[in-house]
Order: structure tokens, then sequence, then C-alpha cells
């Protein structure tokens, strides 16, 4: 079963920590693991209160940033995944590029329009 890889800030919560709750209530419709994806130091967990998110979290803390293709690289190591074990979607088009760029199922997100509709249909389409 793939690994749902979800884009933390401006995606599943805002700048002040709080969850999106249209999208935890659509990605709670699968039964996929979950992870979290962010840069985010120290600080920027607390700010976005990533410790209290509603799924497991992964920060490089911006050594490297998500637009270098190494963060996804040593995301996957770190979790022992291959990128056809998972699908991403990323708000950050420079980033969802990178993340692309190693061969992983991405969709760009756009974090203005919240099309949970389009969204919904990428996750369907790719966790066949």
């Amino acid at each position: 079963m793939k690994t749902i890889l979800i884009d933390a800030v401006f995606a599943l919560v805002d700048t002040e920590g709080n969850v999106f709750k249209e999208m935890h209530k659509l990605l709670e419709e699968f039964p996929n693991r979950k992870i979290i994806l962010t840069g985010a130091n120290d600080e920027q967990m607390k700010t976005f209160k990533l410790h209290d998110a509603p799924y497991e979290v992964f920060t490089l803390k911006h050594d490297p940033e998500k637009i270098d293709p190494r963060y996804y690289e040593m995301m996957l190591e770190y979790f022992d995944l291959r990128t056809d074990d998972v699908i991403y979607f990323e708000h950050a088009e420079e980033a969802a590029k990178s993340a692309e760029s190693v061969g992983i199922k991405t969709y760009f997100y756009d974090a203005e329009k919240k099309d949970l509709e389009n969204l919904k249909e990428f996750l369907i389409d790719n966790l066949k």
C-alpha cells in the first residue's frame, strides 16, 4: 500500500498551525500511511504546531530544502521507501518539481484554490 506524502505549511496546516479540517477529513478517507513533509526547524515546528500534527512528520530543518532533490532521496532512505511506494502533494511548484525529478509521483496543490476535488482524484488515481 502506497504512502501519502503531505506538504505541511500552506497545505495541511496554515501559518498558525491550524489543520485544514476539510483536507484532513479527505485524507482520513484513505487507510494509507501518511507522512507530513516539511523543512521546518525546531522553532518553526513549534510555530506551525507540527508536533501536534495528525500524522508523523519528517523534516531536515532546511538542510537541504525541499527544492533540493537530496531532500527526497534522504527522506526515502530514512523511511526505507522507494519512489513507487509513495505519492506526494506539494504547494510549492519548485519543491514539487524537485520531488518529481527523483521519480516521486507528485501533484501540485494550489494552496490558494484549495481544490480538494482534484486532489482527491489524484489520490484515487495514484493509490491503485
